[in-house]
């Protein structure tokens, strides 16, 4: 297909999007390294907070705004611990830790190295408003070296797909990470800070319920908040078990229509309910 436009002065400029397409899919098969541009957002509580926004071409853009603050300040406590697992480049850690505040913590797990340099940078910003730790591994049942999959061969997308029964992914390009177990490796290294526990965000391409059920006696103690994804890879009797996972340590389970406070979320009452959307996010309180 060919676009047609015409610029001010008149003159008539060819776009061939079929080339575009074309260059795209050769850098998705080809390794790269992308920098990141950095960001300057004026949100009306916060004042100028500051992100880095990876360029790789297949990263969708991000912003942050005083709705996203405003609602994970619903689901935390100023100077609390959080933990944003599957943190990408920070568009959410930066929002959770805006939201604790500059004397909490935030801790951010991701293990991809080549989106962990974003995340790391993101980390530096907005100091005096933040307190963000990188940390570069996977929430893992057990310690070890793993395979992650992504869409492309720049790895901007993609997760520990192995763990799920739907392998008509299309994630075909192999990264391997490290995985630590979380609840091991927060003992030893933020016992002092779990006590302040307030809030688990998951993004974890499928594995979320997996990574919950390794945190369950973390999460019997303390009873944060816990936001996850339900992956739309995930097949009927996985989503039941991540239900009845959070059921099972007295949770009650609701949809979220995105990270905002202007809508409010609504009520899972059952297992079955699960299947009705194919990819969501889902917020659970303690009873």
């Amino acid at each position: 297909m060919i676009i047609f436009a015409v610029n001010q002065g008149g003159n008539m400029i060819i776009i061939d999007s079929i080339k575009k397409k074309i260059e795209k899919l050769k850098s998705k098969r080809s390794l790269h390294d992308y920098g990141f541009q950095v960001k300057s957002f004026d949100l009306a509580k916060e004042g100028k907070v500051e992100y880095a926004r990876w360029l790789h071409p297949y990263e969708q853009p991000k912003s942050i705004t005083q709705g996203m603050v405003n609602f994970f300040r619903q689901y935390s406590k100023s100077g609390g611990l959080a933990i944003d697992i599957g943190a990408h480049t920070g568009d959410t850690t930066v929002p959770m830790a805006l939201a604790i505040g500059q004397k909490g913590t935030v801790l951010a797990l991701e293990p991809n190295p080549h989106v962990f340099n974003i995340l790391q940078k993101n980390s530096t910003l907005n100091k005096s408003k933040t307190n963000i730790v990188p940390l570069c591994f996977a929430a893992t049942d057990h310690d070890g070296e793993f395979e992650f999959n992504y869409s492309d061969a720049s790895y901007c997308n993609g997760g520990f797909f192995q763990s799920i029964k739907n392998q008509k992914h299309g994630h075909k390009y192999v990264l391997k990470v490290t995985g630590k177990n979380l609840e091991a490796y927060l003992g030893a290294a933020y016992g002092n800070l779990l006590p302040g526990l307030c809030l688990i965000k998951i993004d974890a391409e499928g594995y979320d319920k997996e990574i919950i059920k390794s945190l369950r006696p973390l999460l019997l103690t303390y009873k944060p908040m816990i936001i996850s994804e339900c992956n739309k890879n995930l097949t009927p009797e996985e989503r039941v078990e991540l239900y009845d996972v959070l059921d099972g340590m007295n949770y009650s389970i609701k949809k979220l229509e995105g990270f905002s406070d202007e809508i409010k979320p609504s009520s899972i009452n059952n297992s079955s309910e699960m299947m009705n959307w194919q990819h969501f996010d889902l917020v659970a309180t303690p009873k």
